[in-house]
């Protein structure tokens, strides 16, 4: 999937170091306090962390907005053309002839703007904005927001989800998003009728909603722990024009990847009544398991003219981003079994990279 325009993304610190890999590369927009280090190094702080800020001109110390994008050096190579104005040496302490630096050791954010930060509301009344930009000022405190329906994640706006409940789902507004828990998204429109809206289903997303509930906070992800019936259909609010200089352009968010599975990769002696699971980095479309997941013996022993091919169903767990394999009977003793997920797409639509397991099975 190519570059496409986008508008920045509200984000905080705690989410930005505990997800380098998703935020590589975007435009953002962060809040904190400035201030120069004693090593010459300028910093923006807030209490979920310290992000290293590289500046264009002069910056003012203080409680600031800064604007920019986010770069993890380990995952950019040394001939870069971005990196090109820079002194390697002297501003990231990186000896471009040496060892490069491993992903998430060496992080920056190239800022574009910086300017005092805005006041923010008082709860219960704020926005999704406000508590994604200053989540200590929220923290465990009643909110009521108002925003779109973005199902499970289904714009990719979110880099994990915090996986509270069976019906986790994201809410946005503008440049901002937040998963709200503990809310199923059913109940009575306008007209009094009931509706439930699908967690996979982009038809569904777009619609104005408002819930109520306490901002928590974890893994550098930040939720709303929604009150029982609180949530309700909503007018959409004035819209927020984008500011020109608020439009870049970014790579799509990386590719879903697989980051563990059970069985293992070469595991040996496995029970011939296993089940396999294997869990991604980032949420998976559902929709696109169905055909794109194979099993098979690999040879030796030969197959015996006739077997049938492996019979399984496949699932998927969205809070934990979960595929599951299941087998309807126990598998062959002592053969060796071949997994294999290629054409898998995450809720962006971004292609997963192909992936296979392959494991030796016991004898009972």
């Amino acid at each position: 999937m190519g570059a496409q325009p986008t508008v920045r993304r509200a984000a905080n610190i705690a989410g930005i170091l505990g997800f380098p890999s998703f935020y590589h590369l975007r435009p953002i927009v962060v809040v904190g306090t400035l201030a120069q280090q004693p090593n010459g190094e300028l910093r923006l702080t807030d209490d979920g962390g310290s992000l290293r800020v590289i500046p264009k001109g002069n910056a003012p110390d203080g409680l600031d907005e800064v604007r920019g994008e986010f770069w993890d050096i380990g995952r950019m190579k040394a001939d870069d053309p971005r990196l090109a104005p820079y002194d390697l040496r002297a501003i990231f302490h990186i000896d471009p002839d040496g060892a490069w630096p491993r992903p998430g050791e060496v992080t920056a954010l190239i800022a574009t703007t910086i300017g005092p930060a805005p006041s923010l509301p008082s709860p219960p009344g704020t926005s999704i904005r406000a508590v994604v930009l200053s989540p200590s000022r929220y923290l465990d405190q009643k909110v009521t927001l108002v925003g779109q329906y973005e199902g499970r994640n289904l714009a990719g706006d979110l880099p994990d989800a915090p996986a509270k409940s069976r019906y986790d789902f994201v809410l946005r507004s503008g440049d901002a998003a937040i998963w709200i828990s503990n809310l199923r998204p059913k109940g009575k429109d306008a007209r009094g009728r009931d509706f439930e809206l699908g967690l996979d289903a982009r038809i569904d997303t777009g619609r104005w909603l408002q819930i109520s509930g306490t901002v928590r906070r974890g893994r550098g992800l930040l939720w709303i722990e929604g009150d029982a019936g609180s949530f309700s259909i909503a007018t959409a609010p004035g819209e927020t024009p984008v500011e020109e200089n608020d439009v870049a352009r970014v790579p799509a968010a990386p590719a879903p990847e697989v980051v563990f599975s059970t069985p293992t990769e070469d595991e040996t002696d496995v029970s011939l009544s296993t089940a396999i699971r294997v869990q991604f980095s980032r949420d998976i479309d559902p929709a696109s398991l169905k055909g794109h997941i194979s099993v098979t013996y690999v040879e030796p022993p030969p197959i015996e003219p006739g077997t049938p091919p492996v019979s399984f169903t496949t699932s998927y767990v969205g809070a934990s981003r979960v595929v599951e394999v299941r087998f309807g009977k126990p598998l062959e003793r002592f053969r060796t079994l071949k997994v294999t997920l290629d054409g898998l797409v995450g809720t962006d639509q971004q292609p997963a990279k192909p992936w296979t397991l392959t494991f030796a099975l016991g004898g009972s």
